[in-house]
């Protein structure tokens, strides 16, 4: 129950700060994975906090979803009380932790805190304002190990990591309107003004621009990277499969571990960049 409250499943997301290890070719280095791994606890404290308080906003069209229902706070399994008090404990902890790590850091949370709250109260029900926000939100914890390490930022690791969440929030709303059907909006207001081909023409867009961005990241970052954008491309047409299958993966992106297509190839692309990174430079 309690690992349900606070989301754990959630907290894949937070390892997008272990991308600037790879962006910063650091990975070797000992006392900068340390530096990120603490980033990464305080990313998961303040995310918790973040899904507590929205589970906490949102509890009475919670307890009407099909699948949220079973939740801790809309099922009863937990009092409004005792999970806001437990979010207020990972949100001084959380912050105490980004204190030590860094200043800059230390404010970012705070941002990200705040951004997280206006999204749970107002741009989660404005049409294309939910999904960029969302978008936003991964991008801050991609470029959080930045200010941890104080090292320079890195214009690609933003784009792509904007378009590819953007992707993902959009495929989500799609799985939503196969899980929900009509009655879709009263459990997300902003469902209201979506339509299934308005969808299906905001995924050709933002694939095409994910694509076309990792390609000119990997062109103008080293040739060698190239390599990897056919493992990219296979990666995104294949999550697109999903969305188009209703897969429930679509909806929680945490169990594409179920997925062995899309396991194999992160695996893939992950060991091959960090070759292609830090290896083939040194036997060039």
């Amino acid at each position: 129950m309690f690992f349900d409250l606070i989301r754990v499943r959630q907290y894949y997301k937070n390892l997008l700060v272990f991308l600037i290890l790879i962006f910063a070719e650091q990975v070797l280095n000992f006392g900068s994975f340390w530096l990120i791994f603490f980033g990464f606890i305080s990313l998961c404290l303040i995310s918790s906090t973040n899904y507590i308080l929205n589970d906490i906003f949102d509890i009475e069209r919670d307890k009407e979803h099909p699948e949220k229902k079973k939740r801790p706070l809309p099922a009863g399994k937990i009092s409004v009380f005792w999970a806001g008090f437990i979010a207020c404990i990972f949100a001084v902890i959380s912050l105490v932790i980004a204190w030590c790590l860094s200043e800059h850091f230390f404010y970012l949370i705070i941002g990200f805190f705040l951004f997280t709250q206006l999204y749970s109260l107002l741009l989660k029900n404005i049409l294309f304002l939910d999904v960029i926000a969302i978008a936003i939100n991964f991008v801050i914890r991609a470029i959080s190990g930045v200010f941890i390490l104080g090292v320079n930022l890195s214009p690609w690791l933003v784009v792509c990591t904007f378009f590819l969440s953007l992707f993902l929030a959009i495929g989500k709303r799609k799985g939503d309107f196969a899980l929900l059907g009509k009655e879709a909006y009263k459990h997300k207001k902003v469902l209201k003004y979506y339509t299934k081909d308005l969808l299906d023409k905001l995924l050709v867009v933002v694939v095409s621009l994910l694509l076309v961005s990792y390609a000119f990241y990997s062109f103008l970052s080293t040739y060698s990277m190239l390599i990897t954008l056919p493992i990219v491309m296979y990666s995104v047409l294949r999550y697109w499969y999903l969305i188009e299958s209703n897969s429930r993966i679509v909806r929680s992106p945490d169990r594409v571990y179920k997925d062995p297509g899309m396991v194999i190839s992160v695996v893939i692309w992950m060991l091959l960049a960090i070759f292609l990174i830090y290896i083939y430079p040194v036997l060039s």
